[in-house]
């Protein structure tokens, strides 16, 4: 699914040239979980900023594979990233990231609508309803509770089966019985979908949930 092959990422400041981290290489299978554990600034927002391409490395590959094809996200032009990232990964982010001027509904039916797939309203709604949100389809993000907004990010994220999901600190501003909630979601819809999931996280519980565990805080060089 995804091979990282000496992947370099460093930064300059005042006083010296600082990695993030060096020559870091690893290896996703398919259905395979990994978590990127490490404190705030180990570089786990900027390696899934990497995987996504919305960075690229000062050196190394990140090598995204799907039905055979092989794709270079750290040298690919912004278009191929772009396309890859819409239509074969899904992303959950740390602040939620929904659309304020979009229902709940309209937040997930986005990705269907984006890559070209069936708009099927009702099972969207089903889903919402699922999430026990079946009384708020038409609401807007700011008018539902954080946990609420991250349940819909996870379920937007998903909603067009991607074969690679990448959650950063999904429940990082919830509290224990939403981020129970939220994490319990996520491996639930990714299990179900057969898609690889990259999770950054700084909590011991959520990365036990992970199939291999990458400590960030140990790339440091």
């Amino acid at each position: 699914m995804l091979r990282a092959e000496g992947v370099t990422v460093s930064y300059a400041d005042s006083e010296r040239h600082q990695h993030v981290f060096a020559d870091l290489s690893f290896e996703l299978g398919h259905a395979e979980s990994l978590a990127l554990f490490g404190t705030s600034g180990s570089g786990k927002t900027t390696l899934l900023n990497l995987i996504a391409g919305i960075k690229t490395p000062d050196s190394g590959r990140l090598l995204f594979a799907e039905d055979g094809d092989a794709i270079d996200m750290a040298s690919a032009d912004e278009t191929t990233r772009s396309a890859v990232r819409r239509s074969k990964m899904g992303i959950v982010f740390q602040f939620f990231n929904l659309i304020p001027t979009l229902s709940l509904t309209e937040n997930c039916l986005l990705p269907l609508e984006l890559n070209d797939l069936p708009m099927d309203d009702e099972a969207v709604q089903r889903s919402l309803a699922a999430l026990g949100l079946g009384d708020k389809l038409d609401a807007y993000p700011d008018e539902i509770s954080g946990g609420e907004q991250q349940r819909v990010a996870v379920l937007r994220a998903l909603i067009h089966r991607p074969p690679l999901v990448l959650a950063d600190e999904p429940t990082g501003n919830l509290d224990q019985t939403n981020s129970q909630a939220v994490a319990d979601l996520l491996w639930d819809a990714v299990d179900k979908a057969g898609s690889s999931l990259i999770i950054a996280t700084h909590s011991v519980a959520l990365a036990e949930r992970a199939d291999r565990v990458l400590e960030m805080d140990a790339l440091k060089s």
